[in-house]
């Protein structure tokens, strides 16, 4: 059975020290493979172009453009590029901003090598990841904007899509949900791929995000 290529590695930091100790740290996975390197926003959409590369680390500090200009600007022309933002910045407001730009996980610089190898790995396969500072953050301002009612939040949704969506922002798998609500797993998927469609979200991570901001899963 052939090996699958490996993922194809962005990044995007300003500092050439830091950059070259995260190439370095990257080069250790054999699932990864640093294709192109940038130290702005402008150089970074170059090589996304160039590269088609299919993750990319990104700074928020950046000369000029920041980060989270760059990362909205890179969701919006290649969506298939999943971003990890790492960074310094510890305040509310950059998180909320990586997060609204399509940044699916948020490290702090400082953060270890395993870590950083583990959080590529999860955004790869689909998931969101954040350090553990960071994910006590957004719990909180999650758990903060969950004054909207469900169904003002999701109009376009059924009553049964509302009901997997809660149990999907809960954590529930596809089968408890299934089990918990006497349905075929089957049947709560096709549920998921209308919810996914109507919220117009790529993956159960968004999903959950939307859900949560509603305040649903709590």
């Amino acid at each position: 059975m052939s090996t699958p290529p490996p993922w194809r590695v962005l990044l995007v930091e300003d500092h050439p020290i830091f950059r070259e100790g995260l190439a370095a740290t990257i080069g250790l996975d054999a699932d990864f493979e640093v294709v192109a390197q940038a130290a702005t926003a402008d150089e970074a959409l170059i090589h996304v172009r160039t590269t088609g590369c299919d993750l990319a680390v990104m700074d928020l500090g950046l000369p000029g453009r920041s980060g989270i200009d760059a990362t909205r600007d890179l969701q919006r022309t290649h969506p298939e590029v999943k971003v990890l933002v790492m960074t310094m910045s510890e305040d509310d407001d950059s998180l909320l901003a990586a997060m609204r730009a399509g940044a699916r996980g948020y490290l702090l610089k400082g953060a270890g090598r395993e870590e950083i190898l583990r959080a590529l790995h999860t955004i790869a396969t689909g998931g969101a990841v954040f350090s553990p500072r960071m994910a006590d953050r957004l719990g909180c301002l999650l758990a903060s904007f969950g004054t909207t009612a469900a169904k003002e939040a999701f109009p376009t949704l059924t009553p049964r899509e509302r009901e997997i969506l809660n149990l999907l922002a809960t954590g529930l798998t596809y089968r408890q949900i299934a089990c918990s609500l006497y349905l075929s797993e089957k049947t709560v998927r096709n549920h998921v791929g209308s919810i996914f469609s109507k919220l117009q979200v790529r993956d159960r991570a968004e999903a959950i995000l939307r859900a949560r901001d509603a305040g649903l899963g709590t």
